[in-house]
């Protein structure tokens, strides 16, 4: 008599997929599936959101802007209007296109940055005790 394999109760069984929302896309391509929306996602995390894409950016990464043209060899279905462009950590370029406008993307990423700026990025120290010493040696001053 044989016996079918038991399934371990942590593990889904494998023809329930998971509820992905988003696709997040790392410095080197890499692609990592997550449960939260875009919009979720990139409040949690403090990202840039291109609403007419759905694309969250790190508002830390430099990134060049170029108006997309597309060519003979190339010539998607969408009406893309933006090359989104960045280094990965090895050097290699990598990019993403987008609808957004690229006057908008550049206001955008411009206007994240000055947000960025404006932020202090830790609480501001308290003034120095001088040179009359710290609080515990005025305890002992008379």
């Amino acid at each position: 008599m044989s016996r079918a394999p038991r399934q371990l109760p942590s593990l889904p069984p494998p023809n329930q997929a998971t509820n992905f929302k988003a696709r997040l896309v790392l410095l080197n391509r890499d692609v990592v599936l997550t449960e939260q929306t875009p919009q979720e996602f990139a409040t949690e995390h403090e990202l840039h959101l291109f609403t007419e894409d759905s694309v969250a950016v790190n508002r830390e990464i430099v990134f060049r802007v170029e108006t997309f043209e597309p060519t003979e060899s190339f010539n998607p279905a969408k009406p893309y209007k933006t090359r989104l462009k960045w280094r990965d950590f090895g050097g290699g370029e990598q990019s993403k296109l987008l609808l957004t406008p690229p006057e908008t993307v550049i206001a955008e990423l411009l206007g994240a940055k000055e947000e960025l700026a404006k932020a202090p990025k830790r609480p501001a120290r308290r003034a120095g005790r001088g040179r009359s010493g710290s609080r515990r040696m005025e305890a002992f001053r008379s």
